[in-house]
């Protein structure tokens, strides 16, 4: 079973840890309330400056991508192939195509489907909630190994909605229950974690949002739940997940791609573009679980085994079951998705990207006034904290009810 958790998850009082803050059952959550909803009376309504940053943040990334596509062609025509310079290269245009791949899910993609920029006036309707990556504009706007649609419901819904419960697809410490339980060696259970963020959007997150929208039709139907992932193309949700998944993002970014070069260049470099874009590939997967994971995953987070019966309590939850990053600067809030906000985007999840740098020192303020802990720290800390909670070094804390 590995170590046991360390004893800062056991001093608990009423499922909450004695830490010098406000006990859960404490605190007042309609107070809470009022508050939280005051913030949105301080904000501007949501207009054309928002768009633009949005639309800042869109070329940006754009920038990475096209300079990193764009290095791969100077490469080819001068005819760096083979030798140490090509492989400074190789990995140069590789960060470049990842950073625009992660930048393209989290500072555009994310927003937009909260419906963050729908009440833009005369906004162009491809940046609305309603029209974008919908059927083939999929193509256009985030070909990724999930389906735009399957994500939706599963982090818009279930994730934002159930955050910390049983329901939330992505309690990390229930789905790693197969490792923790197992007599997996811990130094052997840290090497599959790392081999596991180096892959993870297709061997995890692809196949898992499959399934939460899968069962959200089987509810509605009355039937079983779908428990496990299934990969097999001969049956239905696997055919699925290989049809409208993963073969689409393949056969564009690893089959088009390599084969265009090789068209134009010759089969060497056709095969070290498929090399440097795999080897994105592995960067971006890196990138979005360095990010995307810490949110909400480490030993000083609350899990609640009930659901919340009041917003008050909704949005306490989201303030004892997230956690942000360091933030400042358009640049490095954009490197970092904007994920850096993460308890403001779980207060108020469909406002723009730009809203949460103003909201910020509000809500410090509302966590200090209820004597909440505001916790920001870098994410690499975070991370390290993600993984042994992963591993089972540590546990989540606890709220069992009130």
């Amino acid at each position: 079973m590995g170590e046991v958790p360390k004893k800062r998850n056991e001093a608990h009082i009423n499922g909450v840890e004695a830490t010098g803050y406000a006990r859960y059952e404490d605190v007042d959550k309609d107070q809470l309330e009022r508050d939280i909803n005051a913030i949105k009376e301080t904000m501007a309504p949501v207009g054309e400056e928002d768009f633009q940053h949005l639309l800042k943040l869109e070329r940006w990334g754009r920038m990475f991508t096209f300079g990193g596509y764009g290095l791969m062609l100077v490469m080819a025509i001068a005819g760096i192939v083979s030798g140490f310079g090509f492989w400074v290269l190789a990995v140069v245009a590789a960060l470049l195509i990842s950073t625009g791949n992660v930048a393209r899910w989290a500072d555009v993609v994310h927003p937009i489907l909260h419906g963050a920029y729908d009440k833009v006036p005369n906004i162009p309707e491809r940046y609305t909630k309603k029209v974008f990556a919908k059927g083939a504009r999929r193509y256009i706007d985030w070909l990724d190994w999930i389906k735009p649609q399957a994500w939706e419901y599963e982090h818009n819904i279930m994730h934002h909605y159930h955050l910390g419960e049983t329901e939330d697809p992505d309690n990390v410490e229930k789905n790693l229950q197969w490792l923790i339980q197992s007599k997996t060696p811990m130094w052997l259970r840290y090497v599959i974690i790392y081999a596991f963020a180096g892959t993870w959007k297709y061997t995890y997150y692809a196949p898992n949002t499959l399934r939460i929208l899968e069962n959200k039709k089987n509810r509605d139907q009355q039937k079983l739940e779908v428990t496990d992932f299934e990969l097999d193309p001969r049956k239905k949700n696997g055919l699925e997940l290989w049809m409208e998944y993963l073969l689409p993002y393949i056969v564009i970014k690893f089959v088009l791609f390599p084969v265009l070069f090789a068209v134009l260049f010759g089969t060497t470099v056709g095969v070290n573009a498929l090399i440097i874009l795999l080897l994105a590939e592995f960067f971006a997967n890196l990138h979005s679980f360095l990010v995307i994971v810490p949110n909400h995953s480490a030993e000083d987070i609350y899990m609640f085994n009930e659901p919340h019966q009041s917003t008050g309590e909704f949005y306490l939850r989201q303030i004892m079951g997230s956690v942000n990053y360091n933030t400042g600067s358009d640049f490095k809030d954009f490197v970092h998705g904007f994920l850096n906000y993460q308890i403001e985007h779980h207060l108020f999840p469909n406002m723009p990207h730009s809203y949460y740098q103003r909201m910020q020192p509000i809500v410090k303020d509302i966590c200090k006034k209820h004597n909440l802990e505001y916790r920001q720290e870098s994410v690499f800390k975070r991370i390290r904290m993600s993984i042994d909670l992963m591993v089972g070094k540590t546990k989540l804390l606890r709220v069992d009810g009130v």
